[in-house]
């Protein structure tokens, strides 16, 4: 028996204020009809089935509200309507809708000068000055939404016309007022004082201000607390999902991608269902990012697709793409014509410009380099921040070392990579150590050099940057080149690749395939790291990795198979894996191995089937830990003149 529509309303009213969104949104459904919801209870029913990710829904029921308030002569309240109904027009890129809900709102509420809700006009036309890089226009505007939210008692209205004012004064360089007024909103926001969508706008403006002045430590405190705030409110899924994106880029910075990656994912998701196409965009451009870094140049470039299509210009990550693609020219004029459209933001200008730097010494123009250089340094002294000046030291080095300068390069060098360790960002003190490994192996001290090379190849192949980790055995072979041949020495090498794989991506798809083998890598990289092996080369599914010794290496890969083993038995599947171990004599050039038993290792390996570890008999000699295997077998090695004795090593039997 259903209830009377009375007791509907009534009990979609308690839903509403508890913040029950489906089951308000529902139970106002069913009052609705005849003369039963008022524009009150419509703007209700709007916001619920906004927060239950129902945008279209509330775009609909927000103009009947719009309509009702009309009815009844409440102006004000139908301008405010009318600002909501502009900005969701707006995130579906309906700009046209969007312009002229915005022009019935300032009709309506211009003349409404001793109302709250006028105050929420002066907040959207300070985004609006923002958005167009007009920020005097901004700040003023932001200004007069305070004075409303004090003259009326509107603490949401103050924190968000606060929040408003303080990006706009960031971006003018005003940085430390702007950063106070910021703080001082968001900790209204994080100490429960303002209502849902205040704390949500304020959240996302302080993170994406911290953010956009490279102050990642400032945006990882405000991050945290947003998402402690999040998890006491799972009836507000918007903040979650635009926290996500902005943890995923703070965790991008600190190396941790494959956790940026999935928070950049889920943030997207969920941001979809509420029509915030241009935040999926980033999500997708931080992912974009990502995969570029990791060798992944197709994978990029559809993911930088996809978010240009949704509004998200992907610089500077497209231009840096064409460069490693080596299509200089294309590449210069990519991030060119960037920095042209880019005039009136210093910050956005910021982030194009140590991209802008590289490519121009690609492109072998020091003179455009040494421009952008310069405008980088001016805006690192005025925005103070610690990335900024470190993104100036690496630019001003690469700058040094490009015109034969070593001494000045030197200095300018190992400040960039000190100050990028300390905003925890291994990516870029590694590629920075590069860059110095060369200006100082160039002064002679070769050894000093090698040092470097190695500390920053090791963070490359901890993060799975094998581009870059090419690109510093390039470095290592050119400093060799000038020194005495590497000695023979004895090491273990391992080879490993999934059997079966073009079977594999044919029955699961592409999509799923490439998950399949990030989670792959991943957890092969862990082990990698566990026992001190160095990754050598990742080409499709397999891997090429070293070891000090036998033990590491067959350690190793029992590992890996007992843990394939195990997540198949808690998931239902993991890949075949095979695996080789081989431990030889080779010549170490860069950091390359070469000689007769390292193609030794990787025959050893074509041995092998899935789920196997074959190992030379020689490996096992003289180990004190125990390794239960088959008896000796010999084998003949393609392109191997002499039969091979090898073992299957019985990883089943040892412990976990």
């Amino acid at each position: 028996m259903s209830q009377p529509m009375g007791d509907q309303l009534a009990a979609a009213r308690d839903a509403f204020l508890t913040h029950e969104w489906a089951n308000a949104l529902d139970l106002f459904k069913q009052a609705d009809g005849g003369e039963g919801l008022t524009p009150e209870d419509l703007e209700s029913m709007a916001e619920a089935a906004w927060w239950a990710a129902r945008p279209d829904e509330a775009i609909e029921v927000l103009q009947r509200a719009y309509a009702g308030y009309l009815g009844v002569g409440k102006h004000a309240r139908a301008g405010y309507v009318a600002l909501s109904l502009a900005r969701e027009y707006g995130v579906k890129f309906a700009t046209s809708v969007a312009t002229g809900w915005f022009n019935r709102a300032k009709r309506l509420l211009e003349a409404e000068p001793e109302s709250a809700e006028l105050g929420y006009l002066y907040g959207r036309q300070s985004v609006q000055a923002l958005n167009a890089e007009r920020f005097d226009e901004a700040i003023e505007a932001a200004r007069r939404a305070v004075d409303v939210g004090v003259r009326v008692g509107d603490r949401n209205l103050q924190a968000i016309g606060a929040v408003y004012q303080g990006a706009a004064l960031v971006e003018k360089g005003d940085v430390a007022e702007g950063l106070s007024l910021i703080d001082d909103a968001a900790l209204a926001a994080v100490s429960g004082e303002l209502g849902l969508f205040a704390t949500g706008t304020v959240y996302c403006n302080t993170i994406a201000t911290c953010c956009g002045i490279a102050d990642f430590a400032r945006a990882r405190d405000w991050a945290d607390a947003a998402d402690q705030w999040s998890t006491t409110h799972p009836e507000q899924p918007l903040i979650p999902g635009d926290c996500r994106i902005h943890q995923a880029e703070v965790l991008a910075l600190r190396g941790a991608w494959a956790e940026a990656e999935e928070s950049a994912r889920r943030g997207a998701e969920e941001l979809r269902a509420f029509n915030r196409l241009y935040h999926v965009g980033e999500a997708l451009y931080q992912i974009g990012v990502i995969r570029l870094h990791m060798g992944d140049l197709a994978g990029a470039h559809d993911l930088f697709a996809q978010a240009s299509e949704l509004g998200r210009d992907p610089q500077p990550g497209l231009s840096m793409l064409l460069l490693s693609e080596r299509k200089v020219a294309a590449a210069m004029a990519s991030i060119s014509r960037a920095l042209d459209e880019e005039t009136a933001s210093r910050l956005s200008r910021a982030r194009l410009l140590p991209a802008f730097v590289e490519i121009s010494l690609a492109n072998r123009n020091l003179h455009a380099a040494q421009i952008a250089a310069d405008e980088l340094e001016s805006i690192a002294i005025t925005y103070d921040a610690p990335s900024l000046h470190a993104a100036t030291d690496s630019a001003r080095g690469a700058l040094l070392l490009a015109a034969g300068e070593v001494t000045g390069a030197v200095p300018a060098l190992r400040r960039a990579v000190s100050r990028w360790q300390e905003v925890q960002a291994p990516y870029e003190a590694a590629r920075a150590r590069g860059a110095l490994a060369q200006a100082i192996g160039l002064k002679g001290d070769v050894d000093s050099a090698r040092l470097e090379l190695q500390a920053a190849r090791s963070t490359f192949e901890r993060l799975g940057a094998i581009p870059d980790a090419r690109r510093i055995d390039m470095l290592w072979e050119e400093i060799d080149g000038r020194t005495d041949a590497t000695a023979p020495t004895v090491r273990t090498f391992m080879f490993t690749d999934i059997v079966k794989s073009t079977n594999l991506v044919e029955a699961i798809g592409d999509e799923a395939w490439v998950d399949l083998l990030r989670w792959h890598d991943q957890t092969l990289r862990a082990l990698f790291a566990e026992y001190h092996g160095d990754e050598l080369d990742h080409a499709g599914d397999g891997f090429f990795v070293v070891f000090d010794g036998p033990e590491g290496a067959l350690s190793c890969s029992v590992a890996i198979q007992q843990g394939l083993a195990e997540h198949r038995r808690s998931h239902g599947f993991a890949p075949q894996v095979r695996i080789g171990v081989h431990a030889a004599s080779a010549t170490r050039s860069g950091g390359a191995y070469r000689g007769k038993g390292v193609h030794e290792a990787a025959r050893i390996a074509a041995v092998a089937q899935g789920g196997e570890i074959v190992a030379s008999r020689t490996s096992l000699e003289g180990l004190t830990q125990q390794f239960p295997a088959s008896l000796p077998q010999a084998v003949t090695l393609k392109g191997i003149s002499e039969p091979v004795e090898v073992v299957t090593i019985d990883w089943r039997s040892m412990g976990e």
